[in-house]
């Protein structure tokens, strides 16, 4: 009977706050203790596996690098001289067994000789071509480790593979004598740990007095929700009249001060009917009382069927104005959430129309039954309204709780009469109220028959708001009543000015944007070509399309075909970091820069490193200034140039994307060229890239703005572009449609350009190269190959005068110039000569004096030919002219 009753208070101890920390500190200490040991054997268990895989590596490298097993392998019976060795060395090495095999599996060792000349069971294939495999598998002595390695000669080919194997039983062996104090040592800490959480459970029964936890929670929860959360006064008064307790309501509906508790209750100074229910403690349900300026809706139970001291417990509400408070309360939350809402939701694009409609639409039903909108044509365009056309606006907004009303519609330039509330509102700046609009008070002259039809459609008062922003009236905006009885009141007037408030300051906003963005869009078009030069070397064709205005606004792209010298032809694609005018003008400067450097025909990479050099120059210049010029950050370029006679392209990049080269059977890939840093870093170099082009191939040049979409990384628009791109038989404008059809967003948030430049090669019949001597005497030699060329050409009008150019050039060639030299006359839109020579030296034009015996040739070169000039290669330097051609043939 003991053993019993001590179960039974065991188990009621545990229902108690004492008794429930006890167990759950009992339980956090098992599953630490639990978590422990699983984690030491884990870890075991994976140091187990990871030393057999070491071992095993290391066996087999072993056997496999020793010269007699790579000698014995050579032989006609390799078994013979490698099962012992290799028995000899699983003993040695502790592991279960060494097997060396062919290169197709067959075994020449084995810990069990029946198996010699049995296929190898397990992966080979890796260790075939040189690698190790390593595998784990279950067999009949458990798990095990095997590792295969491959058996190289002198000469580094395959001979044979070696395969060593251990079971992790085996290897493990030391982490199982552990165990046992592991086990100990866990048991003595949670016997420490049970104890000390039995002494902390004992003391904190003692202070609890054995209740639970749901009783104590419970106990507190009721009686701070009494006395402060509970929006009902609260009274217990005892058997003898006294207050025990009144919450904080109670005591504001009564007046109570703060020392009430304990006190009687014909001491509180009550009313006396309030005073005499209090005291008689009899039930009352919703017995209306006053009591001073409020009128309470008392409730009274008595308590004498509870456990206790007895008494009454008494519950207060106020009626007063309950109705006449709510409905205002409901008013002006409905008008602050408004006005929250006209915050988040005008605005959030810097389109002037967008804004205005975001106006009309927040406002109807909730304000209004209809809106409208009407915008001076300025502010449309980016600028301020004119003043002397104040009353002229624009209906860029309408929106109603149904359509067919006679209001203006969208689009409507109106002239208002200045009678009207818009123009005296646009006038005057101020509010207007037209509270009767049945009354005809002067608002329909600006047309009776449809303020007649507007008073019939039911709209009977509206409110011409202004819209004002940083002192600019940019337009009206008109609310109209219908549905809503009664008319708009002075109330609505505030309502009414804090919305278009709001509206204007975003409409200015938009309206300033559109002005820079209009001002930054005509700087960069007129930055821009307007047409690509005639030239003979690619088929080209182009497409751009700036941002869209409110999202990145205009950047920086541009793109350029210029031609150069000898039929070749540079392509540019550039992106400057940034949007707006400080972007476009930044494009212009380094458009014009490419341009120059371009005169000076530098290759590819070193004209990226010139042109990284001014960027870094430019952004000097703009720190030094005041800080509120933005620096340029950075800049990305791609220059390619290609020779139509040679068929080859040189391209560099810094920091722009790869372009894309596409094969005329429509195959397409990445170029190649090499990655440069952008410009501005500086410091770094720049390698170009030389690819040799069949004819009719594509250059596809685009910047990042096609690419950027948030599903997608760079590389997967890369190749879904490559994908657009890869057709033959397409021209270059048929495969600028089909990009921007494919990934062109429909809100680009950066500029879009994008370039294909089709390939051509110059015929053959186009092209004469001769070698000349350096002898004077080979002048005449080279002249006579050159007529009579032209002669075939028909061009023997140029003649003579290509004949003089070119006497000239050789003569200098060979008079001041090193070997090899060589004459190339190319026929083009131009007739091209090009002498070439050994020598960096750069001819200088001078006039020759009277007296000088040189110094006319250049002089003579220049006054003949169209056009001249010099350019470096990395055999020396080339002089080239230009002969116009009659009727540009």
């Amino acid at each position: 009977m003991d053993r019993r009753l001590g179960r039974l208070r065991s188990w009621q101890g545990l229902r108690t706050v004492a008794g429930q920390v006890f167990v759950l500190q009992v339980f956090i200490i098992l599953v630490l203790v639990a978590a422990a040991v699983a984690a030491l054997l884990l870890q075991s268990r994976t140091d187990a596996e990871r030393e057999a895989r070491n071992r095993t590596l290391a066996v087999a490298s072993a056997v496999a690098s020793s010269p007699s097993v790579v000698q014995a392998l050579g032989e006609p019976k390799p078994t013979a001289a490698l099962q012992r060795q290799a028995e000899q060395t699983r003993a040695r090495s502790g592991v279960d067994f060494v097997v060396v095999m062919s290169v197709d599996g067959i075994r020449y060792t084995h810990p069990n000789p029946a198996q010699i000349g049995r296929h190898y069971i397990g992966s080979i294939t890796e260790a075939r071509h040189g690698g190790v495999v390593t595998e784990t598998t279950t067999g009949t002595l458990g798990r095990s480790v095997r590792t295969v390695v491959a058996v190289r000669d002198p000469s580094g080919k395959i001979v044979g593979l070696v395969s060593a194997g251990i079971t992790v039983k085996r290897v493990s062996v030391a982490a199982d004598r552990q165990a046992p104090l592991v086990l100990t040592a866990t048991a003595l800490v949670l016997a420490a740990a049970t104890a000390g959480s039995a002494l902390i459970s004992r003391r904190l029964r003692r202070q609890t007095h054995g209740l639970g936890p749901a009783q104590m929670t419970r106990m507190y929860e009721h009686h701070d929700a009494v006395l402060h959360a509970v929006r009902e006064g609260v009274l217990i008064i005892d058997r003898q009249g006294r207050l025990l307790l009144a919450n904080d309501e109670a005591r504001r509906l009564l007046d109570l001060g703060a020392d009430v508790e304990g006190r009687p209750v014909d001491s509180l100074g009550l009313e006396p009917r309030a005073e005499r229910l209090l005291l008689a403690g009899t039930t009352a349900t919703d017995r209306v009382l006053k009591v001073g300026t409020r009128l309470l809706a008392v409730s009274q139970r008595p308590m004498e069927a509870q456990p206790g001291p007895g008494g009454s417990v008494t519950t207060l509400r106020d009626t007063t104005e309950l109705s006449a408070l709510v409905g205002r309360v409901e008013v002006v939350q409905e008008r602050l959430s408004l006005l929250y809402e006209a915050g988040l939701r005008i605005g959030t694009t810097l389109n002037v129309t967008r804004t205005a409609e975001e106006l009309a639409e927040l406002a109807v039903p909730r304000f209004a039954d209809y809106v409208t909108v009407d915008l001076a044509d300025a502010v449309l365009r980016g600028e301020e309204p004119n003043l002397a056309n104040i009353a002229e606006l624009r209906r860029v907004a309408l929106h109603g709780v149904r359509e067919g009303t006679p209001l203006y519609p969208i689009g409507e330039l109106i002239h208002f009469d200045p009678s009207t509330p818009q123009a005296t509102g646009f006038g005057s700046g101020r509010m207007v109220l037209e509270a009767d609009m049945a009354a005809f008070s002067g608002w329909q002259v600006q047309a009776p028959d449809r303020a007649r039809a507007l008073v019939a459609s039911g709209i009977h008062s509206m409110i011409a708001a202004p819209l004002r922003a940083r002192g600019v009236i940019l337009g009206v905006a008109t609310f109209w009543r219908s549905r809503e009885p009664t008319p708009y009141d002075q109330e609505d007037l505030s309502v009414a000015e804090e919305l278009v408030a709001r509206a204007a300051v975003s409409i200015d906003n938009a309206r300033r944007f559109t002005r820079e963005h209009a001002t930054a869009v005509a700087l960069q078009r007129s930055l821009l070509p307007h047409a690509l030069p005639e030239q003979s070397a690619v088929e080209v064709a182009h497409r751009y399309l700036p941002a869209e205005a409110g999202l990145g606004g205009v950047g920086g792209d541009w793109f350029d075909v210029i031609p150069l010298p000898g039929a070749r032809v540079a392509i540019v694609v550039g992106d400057v970091v940034g949007h707006g005018l400080h972007a476009a003008a930044t494009m212009g400067q380094l458009r014009t820069a490419v341009h120059n450097f371009s005169t000076l025909d530098l290759p590819p990479d070193e004209l990226l490193w010139h042109l990284d050099e001014l960027v870094t120059r430019i952004d000097q210049d703009r720190d030094d200034e005041n800080g509120d010029t933005p620096t340029l950050t950075g800049a990305t370029c791609l220059y390619a140039v290609y020779d139509p006679v040679s068929g080859r392209c040189a391209m560099a990049r810094a920091g722009h994307l790869e372009p894309l080269l596409v094969h005329p059977d429509g195959r397409a890939r990445l170029a190649g060229v090499p990655a440069g840093p952008p410009l501005g870093l500086g410091g770094l170099p720049y390698e170009k890239a030389e690819i040799q082009l069949p004819p009719s191939s594509s250059i596809v040049l685009y910047t990042d703005g096609l690419l950027e979409e948030r599903q997608r990384d760079i590389d997967e628009s890369i190749e879904r572009l490559r994908g657009v791109v890869a057709h033959a038989g397409r021209t270059p404008e048929q495969m600028c449609q089909a990009v921007m059809d494919a990934l062109l967003p429909t809100a680009p948030r950066d500029d879009v350009a994008l370039l294909v430049a089709r390939t051509r090669l110059l015929d053959g019949d186009r092209t004469a190269l001769w070698q000349v001597e350096s002898d004077p005497a080979a002048v005449s030699g080279v002249r006579a190959c050159v007529s009579g060329l032209l002669h075939d050409w028909g061009l023997d009008e140029e003649a003579f005068t290509l004949e003089l150019i070119l006497s000239e050039l050789v003569t200098n060639a060979i008079r001041y110039a090193t070997g090899p030299i060589t004459v190339r006359v190319i026929r083009d839109r131009t007739l091209i000569c090009e002498v070439s020579d050994g020598s960096s030296v750069s001819p200088h034009l001078r006039r020759a004096a009277g007296m000088d015996e040189g110094g006319r040739g250049l002089f003579l070169v220049a006054q003949f030919a169209d056009r001249w000039g010099a350019r470096y290669t990395p055999e020396g330097k080339v002089i080239w002219t230009e002969q116009q051609l009659p009727g540009g043939q």
